[in-house]
């Protein structure tokens, strides 16, 4: 396969560093960077600045996720957007007889999703449905649930309550004000939960989640 956008030594490396070495993932993950940038130009599926580092911001920042879940292959992303971590998951899920499940209410966005999944190879399903009037549907269908730059943790986790308590683990990504996102969630909820540095970011985190309850008043 033929990818424009090549990434860099550097990416790589870090790519290397989280057990991703196939040349074959690579270049996976290429022709998504080259058809988000294609899109980009008509459909605005992600912020412009992004797309300077598209292989970090999006493929790297999404691919860490993916070892922080113990083998769990069924995985549920919330607010799909542009395809991050979501295709990327699925295209790691496909080497591993995994699925995921995106949710994505924007139907440009829906458009590119299942364009780039068919592209790919990536073992993913679109639903064109808003998270809050369809996330307990999945309770006890999947293991992992994640969102990358969807709501503040609070609403996350009150959104995912129902997928939680079946047993699935979050991973959410969050930047600077992690902390306070902290504090705030803990006001409705008791969290079991660790934070684990991302390898893209040096101020951002991520949050794992494996149980909840309602905060005692």
């Amino acid at each position: 396969m033929s990818v424009v956008h090549e990434p860099s030594s550097a990416d790589i490396e870090l790519l290397a560093d989280i057990g991703i070495v196939s040349r074959e993932t690579i270049d996976k993950f290429g022709l998504y960077i080259d058809e988000l940038i294609r899109w980009q130009q008509a459909k605005n599926l992600v912020s412009n600045s992004t797309l300077v580092s598209a292989w970090r911001r999006h493929v790297i920042d999404s691919a860490q996720l993916f070892s922080l879940a113990s083998g769990r292959k069924r995985w549920l992303d919330l607010g799909s957007g542009g395809g991050a971590p979501g295709v990327i998951l699925g295209i790691l899920l496909a080497e591993q007889g995994g699925h995921i499940h995106l949710v994505e209410a924007n139907a440009r966005k829906c458009a590119f999703l299942r364009h780039v999944i068919r592209l790919t190879g990536a073992s993913a399903t679109v639903h064109q449905r808003r998270v809050e009037t369809c996330i307990m549907e999945f309770a006890g269908d999947v293991d992992v649930v994640t969102a990358r730059a969807l709501a503040s943790l609070d609403q996350l986790v009150g959104w995912s309550k129902d997928v939680l308590r079946s047993g699935a683990i979050a991973l959410f990504p969050k930047g600077q004000y992690v902390v306070s996102e902290l504090t705030q969630a803990s006001i409705s909820w008791t969290m079991e939960h660790d934070l684990i540095a991302s390898r893209t970011d040096e101020a951002a985190r991520i949050v794992r989640i494996r149980s909840i309850r309602e905060a005692t008043r």
